[in-house]
């Protein structure tokens, strides 16, 4: 891609450089909490959203595509099945022609159920690696290494607060949620992937970046809304649509220069 090689802020249009104006963006995990605020982010913003989860993904894009007038598509895949993650990048490419960017917003939901790390069973350390990091690693190598050959795009994976502190376990006091290991060590390996991938295709025009939320609110327990804003800086949880503008930000034009960062919306979560 290239880009304009001038010192004159003044030639360039900024904010043209945020739209994502006929852009073919694929979310996984398009239905959930904070994929479905993605979806919309990136419709308002011009793209062809690709939403894919294995719930009802055509609903939401046949409800983008009114509201929006323009294609969108839906589609089922399970991301750690690396013949349906193909079979998703051939439906893309003969609908659209293209792939622009990847937004990997899956996420196994075990870990809203909390097990002693004494107890935590193999099969359910499998289950959340399993989706977590190699549905991650799957879509990046498939529909990644297809960008990767074909001019550059731009991927945005999200780890978690959690893969860059440990959780503070006082958080949990009183409530029926906590963190397991699992998620912590599958997340950590969302972070270092996204970073070896930033390096691995930067000449080949291919930008990976990370967006790492915190305590998005989803009507959670009163006594975890009230030990969450004694944690955090800013006194309260955050909402999904508060996370959706950094991926506008990270899929445009508009962070042209940024690959291998990691985003933080957590409210100043980790600073202290």
């Amino acid at each position: 891609m290239d880009h304009l090689r001038t010192t004159d802020p003044s030639k360039i249009d900024f904010r043209s450089k945020f739209e994502l104006t006929d852009k073919t963006i694929i979310i996984t995990g398009g239905t959930g909490l904070i994929g479905r605020a993605f979806c919309e982010a990136c419709a308002q913003f011009g793209a062809h959203v690709v939403v894919v989860d294995r719930g009802d993904p055509e609903a939401l894009a046949q409800e983008l595509e009114i509201r929006y007038g323009r294609k969108m598509f839906g589609y089922r895949t399970d991301v750690v099945n690396k013949k349906e993650v193909e079979q998703l990048l051939e439906a893309v490419l003969k609908t659209f022609g293209k792939v622009d960017g990847l937004v990997n917003a899956h996420q196994n939901k075990s870990h809203l159920i909390f097990e002693p790390f004494e107890q935590v069973s193999e099969d359910n350390w499998d289950t959340v690696v399993e989706v977590n990091l190699k549905g991650t690693f799957l879509m990046c190598q498939v529909v990644g290494g297809w960008m990767a050959n074909h001019g550059g795009g731009s991927i945005v994976n999200i780890p978690s607060t959690y893969s860059v502190v440990a959780p503070n376990q006082n958080l949990y006091e009183g409530t029926s949620l906590g963190c397991p290991a699992a998620y912590s060590a599958s997340k950590g390996g969302i972070d270092a992937l996204s970073r070896y991938l930033a390096s691995y295709w930067a000449s080949r025009h291919v930008r990976v970046n990370m967006i790492t939320p915190h305590g998005v609110w989803n009507n959670h327990e009163e006594r975890f809304e009230a030990n969450f804003a004694r944690f955090s800086p800013m006194r309260r949880l955050s909402y999904n649509h508060e996370v959706a503008p950094a991926l506008v930000y990270l899929l445009s034009d508009a962070s042209s220069y940024v690959t291998g960062d990691n985003l933080l919306v957590e409210g100043g979560w980790t600073v202290w």
